[in-house]
């Protein structure tokens, strides 16, 4: 059976292993592939800006990955909602339908069309051996995902499980949330110098590209295997 309606808010590549060239990426920017895609991004930008100036503070590092602080709980509780509303918009707007809320078991059915659990975000300037981070990586077998574990366990009971309000789950968080944009949107911010920018910048030669952002970088794992349409 062939398609017979696109697939909303979820990028691909081309079958010649392309997105870019001769502008075949615009089509993320088409009034009808998102609802206000430009709020979600602008949602990110302040929590990554927020998350650097944690960075004045916290390095990024090993040795702060237990670190807790009111000030990562309300990130994390911040990113996590984002999380949601990313999800939620991308069922949602491919025709999802299921009465009650929703939740991760819900959310959880992405994997199949977005393929988070191939993420790899590399975090500049870490220091040690965790500054790539897969966030989504216990969904390729259907495991639970840990920071959106801990944001809940904080949310329902901040006294008791603090210590879960972490660097490492913030971290976690934040950069499952570029994943989930670049899933979406390739890197296109959607700002009005960005309209006609190539979804490959430069930068440095890593095996990673630049996210929206800016900051974070990002790879596809088996890139050739699930950006692919056919």
């Amino acid at each position: 059976m062939g398609i017979i309606s696109p697939y909303k808010r979820t990028a691909r590549i081309f079958t010649d292993n392309t997105y870019s060239d001769s502008g075949k990426w615009m089509y993320v920017l088409h009034d009808k592939y998102a609802d206000s895609p430009d709020n979600f991004v602008r949602a990110f930008q302040l929590i990554q800006k927020d998350i650097l100036d944690l960075f004045s503070y916290i390095e990024p590092s090993d040795t702060n990955l237990n670190t807790h602080s009111h000030r990562i709980h309300e990130l994390l509780l911040r990113t996590c909602v984002e999380v949601e509303a990313n999800c939620t918009a991308i069922l949602r707007e491919n025709g999802y339908v299921r009465s009650g809320n929703w939740n991760m078991s819900d959310y959880k059915k992405i994997e199949q069309s977005h393929y988070l659990s191939q993420f790899e975000v590399k975090v500049p300037n870490w220091l040690g051996g965790s500054g790539v981070r897969k966030p989504f990586s216990s969904w390729a077998s259907a495991g639970s995902l840990s920071w959106y574990t801990a944001y809940n366990s904080t949310k329902h009971d901040r006294h008791i499980n603090f210590t879960q309000a972490n660097f490492e789950n913030l971290v976690d968080a934040v950069t499952g949330l570029a994943a989930l944009l670049a899933s979406q949107f390739l890197n296109h911010d959607f700002s009005p110098a960005g309209m006609g920018q190539s979804v490959n910048p430069g930068g440095p030669s890593d095996g990673f590209e630049s996210s929206i952002g800016g900051f974070f970088r990002l790879k596809e794992t088996l890139k050739n295997s699930f950006l692919t349409l056919h």
